[in-house]
Protein backbone atom coordinates (compact mmCIF):
# COMPACT_ATOMS: atom_id res chain seq x y z
CA UNK A 1 0.00 0.00 0.00
CA UNK A 2 1.65 2.97 -1.10
CA UNK A 3 -0.27 6.84 -0.25
CA UNK A 4 1.09 8.60 -3.52
CA UNK A 5 -0.74 12.02 -2.38
CA UNK A 6 2.15 14.32 -4.02
CA UNK A 7 3.01 12.00 -6.37
CA UNK A 8 6.53 12.29 -7.51
CA UNK A 9 8.69 14.35 -5.14
CA UNK A 10 11.83 14.89 -7.09
CA UNK A 11 12.78 18.26 -8.04
CA UNK A 12 9.47 19.84 -5.95
CA UNK A 13 10.96 22.84 -3.69
CA UNK A 14 10.61 22.22 0.20
CA UNK A 15 8.98 24.83 1.86
CA UNK A 16 10.68 25.22 4.81
CA UNK A 17 8.36 23.88 7.88
CA UNK A 18 8.44 25.23 11.63
CA UNK A 19 9.75 22.36 13.73
CA UNK A 20 10.74 22.77 17.28
CA UNK A 21 14.05 22.26 18.45
CA UNK A 22 12.54 19.17 20.53
CA UNK A 23 10.83 17.71 17.13
CA UNK A 24 14.47 18.42 15.21
CA UNK A 25 15.74 16.30 17.42
CA UNK A 26 13.54 13.45 17.79
CA UNK A 27 13.36 13.36 13.64
CA UNK A 28 17.54 13.39 13.33
CA UNK A 29 17.03 10.41 16.00
CA UNK A 30 14.89 8.44 14.50
CA UNK A 31 16.94 8.92 11.20
CA UNK A 32 20.46 8.12 12.75
CA UNK A 33 18.68 4.83 14.21
CA UNK A 34 16.53 4.09 11.60
CA UNK A 35 16.87 5.85 8.69
CA UNK A 36 19.22 6.11 5.19
CA UNK A 37 20.70 9.06 3.15
CA UNK A 38 21.75 7.93 -0.18
CA UNK A 39 23.02 9.47 -3.41
CA UNK A 40 22.75 7.03 -6.35
CA UNK A 41 23.30 6.86 -10.04
CA UNK A 42 20.33 5.69 -11.71
CA UNK A 43 20.74 4.32 -15.25
CA UNK A 44 18.54 6.35 -17.23
CA UNK A 45 18.56 5.76 -21.13
CA UNK A 46 16.58 8.27 -21.60
CA UNK A 47 19.32 11.07 -20.37
CA UNK A 48 22.02 11.91 -22.63
CA UNK A 49 24.31 10.91 -20.00
CA UNK A 50 22.88 7.74 -19.38
CA UNK A 51 23.03 8.55 -15.66
CA UNK A 52 20.79 10.42 -13.04
CA UNK A 53 21.71 11.44 -9.66
CA UNK A 54 19.47 10.56 -6.95
CA UNK A 55 19.33 11.41 -3.65
CA UNK A 56 16.94 10.31 -1.13
CA UNK A 57 15.86 10.26 2.51
CA UNK A 58 14.55 6.92 4.14
CA UNK A 59 12.71 6.00 7.61
CA UNK A 60 11.73 2.47 8.00
CA UNK A 61 9.60 1.21 10.61
CA UNK A 62 7.70 -2.67 11.28
CA UNK A 63 4.71 -2.10 9.25
CA UNK A 64 2.39 -2.19 12.90
CA UNK A 65 3.75 1.71 13.54
CA UNK A 66 2.93 2.70 10.04
CA UNK A 67 1.43 5.38 11.75
CA UNK A 68 4.61 6.92 13.23
CA UNK A 69 5.80 7.12 9.28
CA UNK A 70 2.73 9.23 8.64
CA UNK A 71 2.96 11.09 11.67
CA UNK A 72 6.27 12.15 10.25
CA UNK A 73 5.24 12.74 6.73
CA UNK A 74 2.99 15.28 8.17
CA UNK A 75 5.68 17.03 9.88
CA UNK A 76 8.00 16.73 7.02
CA UNK A 77 5.12 18.91 4.79
CA UNK A 78 3.56 16.13 3.43
CA UNK A 79 6.59 15.52 1.12
CA UNK A 80 7.56 11.80 -0.08
CA UNK A 81 5.49 8.45 0.08
CA UNK A 82 4.73 6.07 2.86
CA UNK A 83 4.42 2.22 1.74
CA UNK A 84 4.18 -1.10 2.88
CA UNK A 85 6.52 -3.54 1.88
CA UNK A 86 6.10 -7.36 1.60
CA UNK A 87 8.41 -8.27 3.94
CA UNK A 88 6.05 -6.57 7.05
CA UNK A 89 7.94 -3.42 6.69
CA UNK A 90 7.02 -0.17 6.17
CA UNK A 91 9.31 2.78 4.99
CA UNK A 92 8.93 6.61 4.40
CA UNK A 93 10.77 7.49 1.35
CA UNK A 94 11.62 11.37 0.35
CA UNK A 95 13.51 11.31 -3.20
CA UNK A 96 14.72 14.70 -4.82
CA UNK A 97 18.13 16.04 -4.06
CA UNK A 98 16.83 19.99 -2.71
CA UNK A 99 14.31 18.37 -0.85
CA UNK A 100 17.07 16.20 0.70
CA UNK A 101 19.38 18.83 1.17
CA UNK A 102 16.60 21.28 2.73
CA UNK A 103 15.74 18.68 5.32
CA UNK A 104 19.41 16.75 5.87
CA UNK A 105 19.97 20.86 6.85
CA UNK A 106 17.54 21.38 9.21
CA UNK A 107 18.05 18.86 11.40
CA UNK A 108 21.91 18.54 11.09
CA UNK A 109 22.83 20.09 14.00
CA UNK A 110 21.12 16.86 16.02
CA UNK A 111 22.81 14.22 13.82
CA UNK A 112 25.39 12.11 15.28
CA UNK A 113 26.09 8.80 13.45
CA UNK A 114 24.93 10.68 9.93
CA UNK A 115 27.16 13.55 10.59
CA UNK A 116 29.67 12.25 7.69
CA UNK A 117 26.30 11.55 5.41
CA UNK A 118 25.80 15.18 5.58
CA UNK A 119 29.25 16.68 4.92
CA UNK A 120 29.31 14.38 1.93
CA UNK A 121 25.59 15.72 0.68
CA UNK A 122 27.26 19.21 0.82
CA UNK A 123 30.12 18.26 -1.35
CA UNK A 124 27.58 17.04 -3.70
CA UNK A 125 25.26 19.83 -3.57
CA UNK A 126 28.31 22.26 -3.83
CA UNK A 127 28.57 20.48 -7.36
CA UNK A 128 25.26 20.22 -8.84
CA UNK A 129 24.15 22.87 -11.07
CA UNK A 130 20.76 23.67 -10.03
CA UNK A 131 17.84 23.20 -13.18
CA UNK A 132 21.30 22.21 -15.59
CA UNK A 133 22.09 18.85 -17.48
CA UNK A 134 25.74 17.56 -15.97
CA UNK A 135 28.50 16.89 -18.30
CA UNK A 136 30.20 13.89 -18.10
CA UNK A 137 33.05 15.55 -16.80
CA UNK A 138 30.55 16.93 -13.47
CA UNK A 139 28.98 13.44 -13.56
CA UNK A 140 32.17 11.62 -12.70
CA UNK A 141 33.36 14.30 -9.82
CA UNK A 142 30.02 13.91 -8.28
CA UNK A 143 30.51 10.31 -8.68
CA UNK A 144 33.38 10.03 -6.26
CA UNK A 145 31.14 11.30 -3.63
CA UNK A 146 28.66 9.69 -4.49
CA UNK A 147 30.74 6.25 -4.22
CA UNK A 148 31.68 7.46 -0.24
CA UNK A 149 28.14 6.40 -0.20
CA UNK A 150 28.66 2.94 -0.39
CA UNK A 151 31.21 2.92 2.66
CA UNK A 152 29.15 4.90 4.79
CA UNK A 153 25.77 2.95 4.03
CA UNK A 154 27.56 -0.73 3.93
CA UNK A 155 26.47 -1.12 0.54
CA UNK A 156 27.81 -4.71 -1.00
CA UNK A 157 25.55 -4.52 -3.86
CA UNK A 158 25.74 -1.46 -5.55
CA UNK A 159 26.17 -1.65 -9.27
CA UNK A 160 25.76 1.95 -10.27
CA UNK A 161 29.29 2.95 -9.12
CA UNK A 162 31.59 6.24 -10.85
CA UNK A 163 33.37 3.17 -12.65
CA UNK A 164 30.69 1.85 -14.19
CA UNK A 165 29.43 5.39 -15.18
CA UNK A 166 33.30 5.61 -16.87
CA UNK A 167 32.70 2.09 -18.76
CA UNK A 168 29.82 3.43 -19.86
CA UNK A 169 31.35 6.60 -21.29
CA UNK A 170 34.10 4.48 -22.92
CA UNK A 171 31.37 2.22 -24.38
CA UNK A 172 30.90 3.20 -28.26
CA UNK A 173 27.03 3.73 -28.76
CA UNK A 174 24.74 4.12 -31.49
CA UNK A 175 21.95 6.54 -30.50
Amino acid sequence: MTERKEGNTEGREFVSVILTNEEKAYIAGFLDGDGSIMFQFIRRKDYVNGYQVRASIVFYQKDIHVAHLRWLKTKLNSVGYVRIRNDNMAEYTIVGIQLVLQILEQLSPYLRLKKSHVDVARKIANLLPRYQRLDKKLLLKVGKYIDQFQQLNYSKRRRNTTMAVRKFFDTPRND
